[in-house]
């Protein structure tokens, strides 16, 4: 059975898409964008701050379902320039630092509200 989950820790969502959906095993994140839960969007930052700020929104879902960062599977990157993948790299690393899950990191020609990075999970509880 879904069920939506939602928190206000992170961006609400401004579509047709919830923050995350979860089942009784897994937990699937929208894609999160360096968007800080009070709406201040960080498009002009480096990709460090970027891929911090999807990922603290990544961990702020994942924990309103009872999860954590421990506890995600599978991350699929998307970035508009991967020349700066080592950038993203050093600060996701500070997120799974022990037995990080799978990724896949893929470079794509743009970013809503053209930010350089957009960030999902799968996790499981």
């Amino acid at each position: 059975m879904k069920r939506i989950v939602s928190t206000d820790d992170a961006p609400a969502a401004v579509g047709a898409y919830s923050q995350a959906t979860e089942t009784d095993d897994l937990i699937f994140t929208a894609g999160q964008i360096p968007l800080t839960p009070d709406g201040d969007l960080l498009d002009h930052t480096d990709v460090d701050v970027q891929t911090e700020q999807a990922l603290e929104n990544v961990q702020a879902i994942l924990s309103e379902a009872g999860a954590g960062m421990d506890d995600v599977l599978k991350v699929t990157v998307y970035m508009t320039d991967v020349e700066k993948f080592e950038a993203m790299n050093q600060t996701y690393e500070t997120f799974f630092e022990s037995e990080p899950p799978a990724r896949s990191a893929v470079e794509v020609a743009a970013l809503p509200k053209e930010v350089d990075i957009e960030i999902e999970a799968v996790a499981t509880k």
